[in-house]
């Protein structure tokens, strides 16, 4: 995907903040309604999953199972979480399942919720559902090829940046290019503009249209608590608040890092890495000391620049307690 001086290139990292987006995208990756199906015996503790991952959700009922209960529901939720074993899911579900893009997603969870397997809508709601239940102990088996790898797939990528799939049959190829480290940044383009594209092109279409990036760098290991603190300073010192914000943006070689994860999932942020190449390419005003040391531009503001929609700065580099740096862009 080209850019010129109007696009915004971004490569996705970590998504955080996966089951609280309040709107579905169209696609329906983001599952907002659920159903947790149980026996009879089970259904304390399907109130207990109800209970302990309720919160991120618009809508989660429990639903005692009988041999019908999932084509009585079907079209109903985003994602049926079955308490039971995978092949009675799968039997019972089977028939059903007509078009990826629009059957509910499906997640199984064993008895002692020691392991929480996507079966069908991994990328739709069931791996998000997964995640969501290893918050109470279950391991997430992901079985699609990209989380497989560690890579984010372009479903993935969309939800980071709050967007959906618009073309939905392209995701094959340029998943396949994202296993092969072949896709490259997505590119972002303002309109009004055409655009004309092939099958192998995955257009990502925004579900908001919010504002400014919060572009980040920390020292390893910093917290959740300083991340949200460095946030808060830097907003304060604009005219934006949270609800202005599009994206957390980082490099690539922070994306994994556990307190700015959290730190995005408590505000409902997705996380979206850059390569070095990109922040180069974007370099902000502020020097930084990483370049001469590892030949990596400071992040923050880089990241920031080259997350926003007009690739500029509306706050410069502030640092928190030694531990994080923040730049705004828009």
């Amino acid at each position: 995907m080209s850019t010129d001086e109007n696009d915004s290139t971004a490569d996705a990292g970590s998504s955080a903040g996966s089951g609280h987006c309040s709107t579905p995208d169209s696609d329906g990756e983001v599952a907002t309604e659920i159903a947790i199906v149980a026996f009879e015996r089970k259904l304390e503790t399907a109130e207990e999953i109800a209970e302990g991952i309720g919160d991120r959700y618009e809508r989660v009922d429990v639903l005692e199972y009988h041999g019908d209960v999932f084509e009585e529901h079907w079209g109903e939720y985003d994602c049926f979480v079955g308490l039971m074993a995978s092949g009675i899911a799968m039997r019972k579900t089977a028939h059903l399942l007509d078009d990826k893009w629009e059957d509910p997603a499906i997640c199984v969870v064993d008895e002692e919720l020691t392991w929480a397997i996507p079966i069908t809508g991994g990328h739709h709601g069931a791996n998000q559902v997964a995640r969501d239940l290893a918050s109470m102990g279950a391991v997430p088996a992901m079985t699609t090829a990209s989380e497989a790898a560690g890579k984010q797939g372009v479903e993935a990528r969309a939800k980071a940046m709050d967007a959906h799939v618009v073309n939905g049959d392209s995701t094959v190829k340029t998943n396949l290019a994202v296993l092969d480290d072949d896709l490259g940044p997505v590119a972002r383009l303002d309109g009004p503009r055409a655009v004309l594209v092939g099958d192998d092109v995955t257009v990502l279409r925004r579900n908001k249209d919010r504002g400014v990036v919060i572009g980040t760098g920390s020292v390893s290991g910093a917290s959740e608590r300083s991340f949200l603190a460095a946030w808060e300073e830097a907003l304060g010192r604009t005219d934006y608040g949270f609800e202005d914000v599009e994206f957390v943006a980082t490099g690539t070689r922070k994306g994994d890092e556990e307190g700015l994860l959290a730190a995005a999932d408590e505000r409902g942020l997705g996380v979206v890495t850059f390569e070095k190449e990109t922040l180069l390419r974007y370099e902000g005003p502020t020097p930084s000391k990483s370049k001469e040391l590892i030949g990596w531009p400071g992040v923050s503001e880089a990241s920031a620049i080259a997350g926003g929609r007009e690739h500029e700065l509306v706050l410069e580099k502030i640092g928190y307690e030694t531990e994080v740096t923040v730049a705004i862009g828009r």
